[in-house]
């Protein structure tokens, strides 16, 4: 019995075969050279009980901290200037991922099986690998900017208009839809009937999409991140904005480029005959990683925080609001009265009042 699996065609039996254990295997001659005591039991019900909650997770603060942030850069629109155009691509390339995450919770509630069909399956997945380089495009691009700014800030007055970050970023989503377009045309679904959503390719032809994820590795991760790094670092007087970089490329982006290609590369090895015992540890590490870097989303706006001052401000009053609510309740509460200690004059005498010939009918009853 062969059954399929997002990332692998999983080997669960064969009739009258105990000599081998469960692989990654495409049919019984690979299974065949594989012995027992180098090839794991690979955990391929993981992904399905780890990503939901994160997904769930991502929607909701995703889309709410994104909300805010694009409605504060809106009111703010004017003192941005330019940098506002980058910020507010990356927002959108945010939203436009956290849209897809409910299909993918049904996905994985329903046991991998993928009830939308094939072209939505390949555009859930171009739509995560756009928020994932376009979210590291931006981030340079905002990097980039701030360093300008700060170092040859004579130069970049009347120099760089609006109209120069809105081609940028028309750039930059074309250099990303070119990046990504040629993953829609690697197979992503099982059979025909679509019950299966690959967020890489078959088997059949991992040894393609290997090059290729190399490739678009290279030219949309680790350029961009050297370029963002080296410009933060040249100039460190932008502790804040470093700090933010540093958490989104260690926590998100790393791990899952670093995983995703061991995770392809054992697959290779896999269809090759051959099976290790790190098989396992990285394909669940590549699940982790995976809600990893769905995290960009809920953490881009923290970029926000550090352009805008309106929602900073904003963020400031609502918090101390928050704190003088509560402060408020919790003295009512130990008062024993619901009136808020800021009130004066004959409510409070008759509030005093209340209170002594409540003490003295208890003291009556006694």
């Amino acid at each position: 019995k062969i059954e399929p699996d997002p990332i692998a065609i999983h080997f669960a039996a064969i009739p009258n075969y105990t000599g081998y254990t469960t692989a990654f295997c495409k049919g019984a001659h690979f299974c065949a050279k594989m012995n027992r005591t180098t090839c794991p039991t690979v955990s391929f019900k993981f992904g399905g009980m780890f990503l939901p909650p994160v997904y769930i997770l991502v929607f909701v603060i995703g889309l709410t901290a994104n909300g805010l942030g694009l409605k504060s850069l809106l009111q703010n629109w004017k003192k941005l200037k330019i940098i506002n155009i980058f910020v507010l691509n990356l927002g959108l390339a945010d939203i436009l991922y956290l849209l897809t995450l409910p299909f993918l919770v049904v996905y994985y509630f329903m046991k991998s099986e993928w009830i939308f069909g094939d072209v939505f399956c390949k555009i859930t997945r171009f739509c995560f690998n756009m928020n994932l380089y376009g979210s590291i495009g931006f981030l340079t691009c905002i990097s980039v900017s701030r360093y300008l700014a700060i170092v040859h800030p004579v130069r970049v007055i009347g120099r760089l208009k609006v109209s120069h970050s809105v081609a940028v970023s028309v750039l930059v989503w074309i250099l990303v839809s070119a990046q990504s377009l040629p993953d829609m045309f690697f197979p992503k679904t099982y059979n025909k009937n679509a019950t299966k959503c690959f967020d890489t390719t078959s088997d059949d032809y991992i040894e393609d999409y290997l090059k290729y994820s190399l490739g678009r590795t290279i030219t949309g991760f680790w350029l961009p991140f050297l370029v963002t790094v080296g410009y933060r670092l040249l100039k460190q007087r932008s502790y804040k904005l470093l700090l933010v970089l540093l958490l989104l490329f260690s926590v998100c982006y790393i791990p899952y480029h670093v995983f995703r290609i061991l995770n392809l590369w054992s697959r290779v090895l896999t269809r090759r005959g051959q099976c290790y015992g790190w098989f396992n540890t990285v394909y669940v590490s590549q699940k982790v990683s995976r809600g990893l870097v769905s995290l960009n989303s809920a953490l881009n706006p923290l970029v926000y925080l550090h352009v805008s001052e309106g929602l900073c401000s904003q963020i400031r009053t609502l918090f101390s609001r928050t704190q003088r609510v509560l402060h408020s309740h919790r003295m009512s509460l130990l008062s024993g009265h619901a009136p808020s200690l800021d009130s004066k004059g004959p409510q409070r005498q008759y509030i005093s009042v209340t209170w002594r010939q409540k003490v003295g009918n208890e003291r009556v009853n006694i």
